[in-house]
């Protein structure tokens, strides 16, 4: 005999599986499950935002300390050696010897004796072919910074426009020239606008009343282009030109 066939029965392939993703034959989230999602979102929200604001308040801490502790590690091992020959352990005292070295070292230059002594010494370098481009660059940077300002630092902080009109940048007034023309004469400003860093730039001969000085000093300055503008101040305030009669240099009539 044939078997009967259960009318009830229903081949497997026929069988419809429940798909959880589709949101059509998923059933509908309950008032309790859509509230945990939220509260499960705002509260990773809130951990992330939280821990990006540590990151970024412990960012330059880490970065201070850490080039802090490296500088003195640095400046500390060129007296930790002589002594360590002597027996004495004492850290920090490398660090300490290294400062009032440096400062011996301005006192000496500062007379007339270290003066002719470094005098003697840059010549020296200054004729060594590699070495001499070095030095120059980084004579020009330190100079600039010096307290005692010279011919060849930095005057005032300046700000033209460059490239384009309606465009400014930030510069250095490097010295006056005055440019004698069949005209007229012209004075210009030397102005140094950085393009990498401090150590490289172009130099752009400028008119002076198109030049403007804001009330900056020339370490506010530096700090500005180090930093990549981030440390610029939220107001920029124009001061009053003064004439230097010394830092002008005559340039030759030009036909």
């Amino acid at each position: 005999m044939a078997e009967e066939k259960d009318p009830t029965s229903v081949p497997l392939s026929q069988v419809e599986e429940e798909d959880p993703e589709d949101p059509i034959k998923s059933p509908p989230d309950s008032p309790n499950s859509s509230t945990r999602k939220a509260c499960c979102y705002f509260l990773q929200s809130w951990v992330s935002k939280k821990f990006m604001t540590g990151c970024v308040v412990l960012f330059p801490v880490a970065v201070t300390f850490f080039v802090t502790w490296w500088f003195i590690q640095f400046v500390d091992g060129f007296f930790s050696p002589l002594y360590e020959q002597l027996g004495i352990d004492i850290f920090g005292l490398g660090f300490v010897t290294s400062l009032v070295f440096v400062f011996l070292v301005g006192v000496f230059v500062s007379s007339w004796l270290g003066a002719t002594v470094f005098w003697i010494g840059e010549w020296i370098i200054k004729r060594m072919p590699f070495v001499r481009h070095l030095y120059s660059a980084s004579k020009q940077i330190s100079s600039a910074v010096s307290p005692d300002q010279n011919t060849t630092a930095f005057k005032e902080v300046a700000i033209i426009r460059h490239p384009r009109v309606g465009e400014y940048a930030f510069g250095f007034i490097t010295s006056s020239v005055t440019l004698q023309t069949d005209e007229g004469d012209e004075e210009l400003c030397s102005v140094f606008v950085p393009t990498n860093h401090l150590y490289i730039g172009d130099v752009l001969l400028v008119n002076a009343n198109d030049v403007i000085r804001p009330n900056m000093s020339i370490r506010e300055g530096i700090e500005i282009i180090v930093s990549g503008g981030m440390t610029m101040p939220q107001r920029i305030s124009h001061v009053a030109r003064v004439a230097r009669q010394s830092e002008r240099i005559p340039l030759n009539r030009i036909k």
